[in-house]
């Protein structure tokens, strides 16, 4: 009701306008938004020649329109009189904007603009003594409160026509034409539209500004609702919200045919665009990732999320084995100034280091066409048992087995590259997880420009390191910790605890990977790793020489230990015991699924994943939860995502999810909504109840 009051009094305004508006035998008359006819230089026999009408509103508040004005305004007419064999061609315009009043879109110009019109000169004709050319433009100039028809009268003589210095600049102003065909399908309640991009095409805020104002079949798009993105390489999908027209009731009406083509302007942003013709043909949304509220987020949106994301990730269940690391590093800084900053400086720079190269890994992959994500590394074999055998020997130097220099608690400054290698270690161990924020960040951070992406893992880095950075800058923190004695000893060694837990978890992940077999191998080059530190931290406790030597040899024997296991055979990941009985995760099962007509709830998960494993012990695996998924008769679907599979992973692009965990709901014939990457007890079972027929 809103919008159609709102259309009917700009109506009433526009017809009211020209009362007030002084009038002349000609008709209306152009002083709110004053044309001129200019041409680009003299025409020339059988070539094309443009005219520009160049306006200029009378003062700042009015305002011209499109070709499509939108749900109100009136898009230029104009009725040429030309030589005989000459033909006037498609108006070509600058990019126009958007301007909402009362609830209805309006797509305007607003300042000084020019329109081009391309007019083609037969051949064999001399310029110079064709006739006078003339055009009367009929438009419209609005304010925000008035309307006023305009009508101008224009006439140009082809044999006097001289170059224009501007019109440069209004060819430049133009929407250029893309180079390759669109597509267009109507999907349901929109229109979806496939229209070519290179990948390389930097993306700002876009926005679809659709010139094929009768699209048939009854429907009318809802200019003012959210368009939506997607982008699948070289493919750009956009689609445009529509509004089914309703007749009056006893009115009956003929279904008016659907467009043989569609065109329009796509909004790049940043004052770019491209125009574009779609004919009709499939659009495929598989493989295309989202692009969240029609456009992406501006930067330093990302940024913050991201520098918010690192510094939850400090308490996330993920990060808790390291905990010991930082809590060791925190009261080594309790003492001198300079060294607590200078260990604040080197830990942050090794946090920053990681992540900083686990994302231009994550983005270069991604750019040679790997469909991978955050903490992709943890699905390799090798890397798994590099970060098992890495903390069988933590856990061994905090139960006082042998020393690490710059780790060990020596009551002296701490060490720059211990509190450096601390920050490596915290980086790498923590990505497995994706907490609260990072998701937002992280998820843009695969599809947006490559070096804003860098610079969100950056921001991540930072994040996670930032409260070392406030404890070695701010003195009022650090008087808050407790002095250095006796008591770091016995923590060090309690902190053994969560860090043998951590290693603990980390062999079951390597016989998840690799089976029973790969355990066994993996178990003994764990226990000849032991014996060769304890071999050091012999020869450590004795001050004998030749620790150095021995730290070499044994870093070299279980390098060379790691190169010889054999390569695990990929194991079955979704034979795992559940209360929900969740089928297999495959694009197909997910169809099925949906085919039903019954709600479906998918989630992706990965052995490595701790905040999953955390989330099915809370929310999912809990028979309330069954109770309630058999109450409502949810299919419900599951996604391993511990070994790479290339269909979760183009199902997570396409959600624009970094990585693992991801719960999809698809309530019956609608489309996914994602639900928080932390789960609280009764979510799920709110969903299923809500679903309830």
């Amino acid at each position: 009701m809103e919008r159609f009051a709102a259309l009917l009094a700009l109506l009433v305004l526009a017809f009211a306008g020209p009362v007030a508006a002084p009038l002349s035998a000609q008709g209306p008359g152009s002083d709110r938004m004053p044309v001129e006819l200019v041409a680009e230089g003299a025409p020339q026999s059988g070539e094309r020649w443009m005219l520009a009408l160049h306006f200029r509103p009378s003062t700042p508040e009015w305002h011209g329109y499109w070709s499509n004005p939108g749900d109100a305004g009136l898009g230029m007419q104009l009725e040429w009189d030309l030589p005989a064999g000459w033909s006037a061609g498609e108006p070509l315009y600058p990019l126009p904007q958007r301007l909402v009043i009362g609830g209805l879109m309006n797509h305007v110009y607003e300042g000084a603009y020019a329109v081009l019109v391309p007019v083609s000169v037969p051949a064999g004709v001399d310029p110079e003594d064709a006739q006078r050319i003339g055009v009367v433009a009929n438009y419209l100039a609005c304010t925000d409160a008035i309307c006023v028809p305009q009508q101008a009268r224009l006439a140009l003589d082809p044999g006097d026509a001289q170059a224009d210095p501007r019109f440069e600049g209004w060819r430049a102003a133009v929407v250029p034409p893309l180079d390759s065909e669109a597509q267009f399908e109507f999907a349901g309640d929109r229109l979806r539209i496939g229209i070519p991009l290179p990948a390389a095409v930097r993306l700002g805020s876009p926005h679809l500004f659709l010139g094929t104002a009768e699209l048939g079949g009854s429907d009318k798009p809802l200019y003012t609702a959210t368009q939506t993105f997607r982008r699948d390489g070289d493919l750009l999908v956009a689609e445009i919200p529509l509004e089914r027209i309703a007749l009056p009731p006893g009115v009956q009406s003929d279904v008016p045919p659907r467009p043989e083509t569609v065109e329009g302007i796509l909004d790049l942003g940043e004052g770019r665009g491209l125009r574009f013709v779609a004919q009709p043909g499939d659009v495929p949304l598989e493989g295309a990732a989202p692009l969240s509220g029609g456009g992406e987020p501006v930067l330093w949106q990302l940024l913050l999320a991201a520098l918010a994301g690192g510094l939850v990730l400090n308490i996330m269940p993920c990060v808790f084995p390291i905990l010991s690391l930082k809590a060791l590093s925190l009261a080594k800084a309790g003492g001198d100034a300079r060294a607590a900053r200078i260990d604040a400086l080197a830990y942050t720079a090794g946090v920053v280091l990681a992540c900083a190269a686990l994302g231009g890994a994550i983005l270069l992959l991604r750019a040679a066409g790997e469909q991978v994500g955050w903490a992709f590394q943890l699905q390799e074999p090798l890397v798994v048992v590099g970060l098992f055998v890495l903390a069988l020997a933590i856990t061994a130097n905090f139960l006082g087995l042998f020393e690490i220099p710059g780790f060990a608690i020596s009551g002296g400054s701490p060490s720059r590259g211990g509190s450096f290698g601390t920050g490596l270690l915290a980086a790498f161990v923590a990505t497995p997880c994706t907490g609260p924020f990072m998701a937002l960040a992280l998820g843009a951070a695969l599809v947006i420009e490559p070096l804003h992406g860098l610079l969100v893992f950056v921001a991540l880095g930072v994040g996670l390191a930032l409260p070392f950075l406030l404890v070695g800058f701010v003195p009022a923190i650090r008087r808050l910790l407790p002095r250095p004695g006796a008591w770091m000893e016995r923590f060090r060694r309690w902190m053994a605890l969560p860090m043998g837990l951590t290693a603990l978890a980390l062999g079951w992940l390597v016989w998840r990977i690799g089976g029973g077999q790969f355990l066994v191998l993996v178990l003994a080059l764990g226990g000849l790793a032991l014996f060769g530190l304890a071999l050091l931290g012999l020869f450590q406790r004795r001050g004998r020489g030749g620790a150095l030597v021995i730290f070499g040899a044994l870093i070299a024997v279980l390098g060379l230990g790691m190169a010889l296991l054999p390569q695990p055979q990929a194991q079955a990941m979704s034979g795992q015991a559940s209360l929900l009985d969740p089928g297999e995760y495959s694009e197909t099962a997910l169809a099925q699924a949906r085919a039903t007509g019954r709600p479906v709830f998918v989630w992706f998960t990965a052995d490595w994943c701790v905040t999953c494993k955390v989330n099915e012990s809370v929310a999912i695996e809990r028979e309330a939860t069954r109770a309630a998924f058999a109450e409502a008769g949810v299919v419900a679907l599951r996604g391993d995502w511990t070994q790479p599979d290339k269909e979760i992973s183009r199902m997570l692009t396409r959600q624009g999810a970094a990585g693992v965990p991801l719960y999809l709901w698809y309530a019956p014939g609608g489309e996914a909504e994602q639900l928080p990457q932390v789960l609280t007890p009764d979510l799920l079972m709110r969903k299923a109840r809500a679903s309830e027929p």
